[in-house]
């Protein structure tokens, strides 16, 4: 029996007037013009996060992991986000050094899929994005042995007091451990929602960084 807390497939008016073409909707032809727009649309319609995104790795041995993190800057290079180096997905990432991310906006029935490779960002690069943080940010990326066992929460919060003890009013550098990553795709894939589960699928691909990129649809 169907659990009743999930939600029933939609059901279309067959007669209804279609959706509004997708001309308009995919008319670029460079993926990061069309991201743009669509994350502009999504800046101005989802209600939380925006730039939350999921992101797949998988360790040496192939196992696969995803967890939510949020995207910072991106540009024709890729897609950036900041993480402690020495946890969960910055020991994947070493292991392997190919990712997944993919962005949902409920609220625009839309969804984007990238796959491609990670690399580092420049120190400078980290460095300007960490004194930006939040100065209790800042600490926490210290405190945080991030993904290894924590006994409790009093010991997370004696070490967040025991750096602010360290660093005082002063400046709090960036730790060593802690890097900004850039995935660099090499396809973008852009899905919205249509009735009766025939999705627009539009998907850019290339065969390496700074090839052209191939634009083609799919079928749902």
């Amino acid at each position: 029996m169907t659990d009743p807390l999930i939600p029933p497939s939609p059901r279309y008016d067959p007669d209804a007037a279609p959706p509004p073409d997708d001309a308009a909707l995919f008319a670029e032809n460079e993926p990061f013009d069309l991201f743009a727009r669509w994350f502009k649309d999504a800046k101005a319609k989802e209600p939380n996060d925006p730039n939350a995104m999921a992101l797949a790795t998988a360790d040496a041995s192939g196992a696969p992991d995803v967890r939510m993190v949020l995207l910072k800057d991106f540009d024709a290079a890729g897609f950036v986000f900041y993480s402690n180096a020495e946890s969960a997905k910055g020991d994947q990432l070493q292991a392997n050094a190919k990712a997944a991310l993919c962005f949902y906006w409920k609220s625009l029935r839309r969804q984007v899929r990238v796959r491609g490779e990670a690399a580092f960002v420049s120190d400078a690069e980290a460095d300007a994005y960490f004194q930006s943080r939040d100065r209790g940010a800042r600490l926490g990326a210290w405190a945080s042995a991030q993904s290894r066992p924590l006994e409790d929460r009093l010991a997370l919060e004696k070490r967040i007091a025991e750096y602010a003890l360290k660093f005082g009013i002063g400046d709090i550098p960036r730790p060593l451990h802690w890097r900004g990553y850039r995935i660099v795709p090499l396809s973008i894939e852009f899905w919205r929602d249509r009735p009766f589960r025939l999705h627009d699928r539009l998907v850019f691909t290339r065969a390496a960084q700074g090839a052209a990129w191939t634009k083609s649809r799919l079928y749902p």
